[in-house]
């Protein structure tokens, strides 16, 4: 079931709902939207618990605003979602630029309703390199990207598809993936890109108590698999998920692997910290 949820300024989100049971939010990174995780979707159903996936403002189905690409307003969306679907013991999913999402989501509206966090090849809790930071890609590099999308965006998607897998994967499932980047609007895909260029969490991670999952690629291009031992280090209660065959797009990577261990966190009581 698909719904649509009016969030602060007559912006709609769109909401994939699909399943009972314990609710699972998926934050999908940039610039795709929620069907990067239709190979989770039946998986959940299937096993008892409730899939849902939100496309982000300006991705997907939901409304292209021209403002709000700011990962508050991103996290107030969420908090909108939550309240109106009347969610509770959740598990909070995000992948890539979600995975800073759901961190600031924790941050600004607490932690009272979420059950665990699962964080999927993170872009946290920084994306880009600062003085102190020496993990990722230099801003002027993400100024790059922001230029190449100007000129020519289906171009860069292309590019940007061989990049985000290790393994090989169909020509088809390539242009699918292009496909939902396109979907995007052009102007939200590069505000957000400012985001990931921006952006900073790392006064954010210490205060997380849920039980978190981090599951990284170690041959991730895209987010280094630098940035998930930082987010293990910081973060009290978690445990570190190594993919050692894959690329940023995990669960596309090592699809079998991804779902066993996605199952074994949601069913599990609790993680050994």
């Amino acid at each position: 079931m698909g719904h649509f949820i009016e969030v602060e300024n007559n912006v709609n989100i769109y909401v994939e709902d699909i399943g009972s049971g314990q609710p699972v939010v998926f934050l999908h990174g940039w610039p795709l939207n929620n069907k990067a995780f239709e190979y989770q979707t039946s998986l959940l159903a299937k096993n008892g618990f409730r899939f849902i996936g939100i496309d982000l403002r300006g991705y997907g189905k939901s409304d292209k605003p021209w403002n709000g690409y700011d990962y508050d307003t991103a996290a107030q969306d969420i908090n909108a979602v939550v309240e109106q679907l009347s969610l509770d013991r959740f598990v909070l999913a995000g992948f890539s630029m979600g995975g800073p999402i759901a961190i600031r989501y924790l941050s600004k509206f607490g932690q009272g309703k979420v059950d665990k966090l699962l964080l999927m090849g993170a872009a946290a809790p920084l994306f880009t390199q600062r003085d102190d930071f020496s993990i990722g890609m230099k801003p002027e590099e993400v100024d790059d990207i922001i230029s190449q999308i100007e000129k020519d965006r289906p171009a860069f998607l292309a590019e940007f598809a061989d990049l985000f897998f290790e393994q090989k994967h169909s020509p088809q499932f390539l242009d699918w993936f292009q496909s939902l980047g396109l979907e995007a609007g052009a102007h939200a895909t590069l505000n957000s890109a400012a985001a990931l260029r921006d952006e900073d969490l790392r006064g954010e991670l210490s205060s997380i108590t849920v039980p978190t999952a981090i599951f990284h690629g170690k041959k991730d291009q895209i987010c280094p698999y630098e940035l998930a031992e930082v987010l293990d280090k910081e973060i009290p209660n978690s445990v570190l998920v190594p993919f050692k065959d894959s690329g940023h797009g995990i669960n596309a990577d090592e699809p079998e692997r991804f779902n066993n261990e996605l199952l074994s966190f949601l069913k599990s009581s609790d993680v050994k910290s």
